[in-house]
């Protein structure tokens, strides 16, 4: 293979390729976007064999302003000379609106003009929603700030729900929108950066009522991805806005998948065609026999140093908790280094009893925090814990015993625990100076791990 070719990953069994990326906000010739969109442009290039299709979620232009002959100059330039490379005939190009093109009427207009997409939504957004049948493939594109629901971060679901049901028959769904559902890297605030409230719930239920892999999303200038109830969020908006996205964290980047009856793969790409991250999804189970019971107290480590891609590590705690409300912090499992801070620990804290992950990534700085269930006063529990470095910060996974379905905890976080070099000592039930530091207050605890 030539040097300056990159390897595209291909369906394992029949199925489908693509690309996905977002946020350029370009269409000025000559100004910043345009040179940083193109160096994303160039990597797709590169990819052989090239996507069969290509989605975008939105903020393709820089757009927002009062004059519509200036968007329609910009999406001009956008699609004619930025994205002139690309035979959209053989190679669809499919949008969502997004904050920077469909911020109000005129602007939705102009959306529907220039890009003449489906017609296909529900009453009033016909050209802003819209859905597209590959085969056994469904994707579904909704318009997350409709001005007829009330502008930035209100999306109807009513006919997501139709069509999804009209498609129950498509082996791989994916649904689309600009606004992510959950916060991405603690950036959070209901509307402006992500779907509000009175939307959020009803639309995550829907995505897992019907099975849906992924919502796939853009806006916060960042690549992530979560799972919540069984179904992914991957949001991508590295298309060209560089100078606003946190310096060493994230990067300008492409991201290039391929969906196959086992699950979803795929690689982000930088400016330089190198995969930084990558992901396969779903996670396999552990076999029976790569589980081991831990013993309880202090002992060595079963993982030490860095947590390599392509590896995880589960957790399975089983116990009750203590017959009344205990607020202190109670031990799961920490490791540590004799003589300095746990840089990991893992127990219930607070009022609630709320399954927490504290991580200290380096010494005098403040540690990051991965929040989850919480859990009543004197109840069973049995739950499974995953950390998963190929997922950055929604790479802290639990799902209760005997449900398939992940979810990431809530996060404030950048990054995950890949970078996390595991210590040479665990402590079971309770922390690192002792039985009487943090100790687990139920009268049972048991704890098994599986790495792999």
């Amino acid at each position: 293979m030539p040097q300056d070719d990159i390897a595209a990953f291909l369906p394992r069994t029949p199925g489908h390729q693509f690309v996905l990326y977002g946020d350029a906000c370009s269409g000025v010739p000559g100004a910043t976007h345009e040179t940083t969109f193109a160096s994303v442009n160039a990597v797709i290039q590169r990819l052989r064999p090239q996507p069969e299709f290509i989605l975008f979620p939105g903020d393709e232009i820089i757009g927002l302003t009062a004059d519509g002959d200036a968007l329609r100059a910009q999406w001009r330039h956008w699609l004619d000379q930025e994205m002139s490379w690309l035979d959209r005939q053989t190679i669809p190009l499919w949008h969502t609106t997004g904050n920077h093109t469909a911020y109000d009427t005129m602007s939705e207009n102009v959306f529907r003009e220039i890009l003449d997409l489906p017609r296909n939504g529900p009453p009033g957004q016909e050209g802003l929603s819209y859905w597209v049948r590959r085969g056994d493939l469904l994707l579904v594109f909704v318009h997350t700030l409709w001005t007829g629901l009330g502008g930035e971060g209100h999306v109807e679901t009513e006919w997501l729900e139709g069509v999804l049901r009209q498609h129950a028959d498509a082996q791989h769904k994916l649904v689309l929108g600009h606004h992510p559902v959950y916060p991405v890297n603690g950036f959070s605030g209901p509307y402006q950066r992500e779907i509000g409230p009175e939307h959020a719930n009803r639309l995550w239920d829907i995505l897992v009522e019907a099975d849906v892999l992924a919502y796939l999303c853009s806006h916060i200038l960042a690549f992530d991805v979560q799972v919540h109830r069984g179904v992914l969020q991957i949001c991508t908006a590295g298309a060209g806005t560089a100078h606003r996205m946190p310096e060493g964290v994230e990067y300008l980047h492409c991201v290039q998948a391929a969906l196959d009856e086992h699950g979803l793969r795929y690689q982000v790409l930088d400016t330089d065609g190198t995969a930084r991250e990558r992901l396969t999804w779903p996670m396999a189970p552990f076999p029976d026999e790569r589980w081991r019971d831990l013993t309880r107290g202090e002992g060595p480590a079963s993982l030490t140093g860095r947590l390599q891609s392509g590896r995880r590590v589960e957790f399975r705690f089983r116990g009750r908790t203590a017959a009344e409300a205990v607020s202190s912090r109670q031990t799961l499992l920490t490791a540590f280094f004799p003589g300095s801070i746990a840089p990991v620990w893992i127990g219930l804290q607070g009022p609630r009893q709320t399954l927490t992950l504290i991580m200290g990534r380096e010494p005098g700085r403040s540690p990051h925090y991965w929040i989850g269930p919480s859990f009543p006063a004197d109840e069973h529990f049995d739950l499974h814990l995953a950390i998963n470095p190929d997922m950055g910060p929604g790479g802290v996974l639990y799902r209760p015993w005997g449900d398939k379905r992940w979810t990431s905890l809530a996060a404030a976080s950048a990054t995950g625990l890949e970078t996390l070099r595991w210590p040479d000592r665990w402590s079971i039930g309770h922390g690192q100076h002792g039985i009487k530091d943090r100790p687990f207050s139920g009268p049972e605890l048991t704890v098994s791990a599986a790495i792999g």
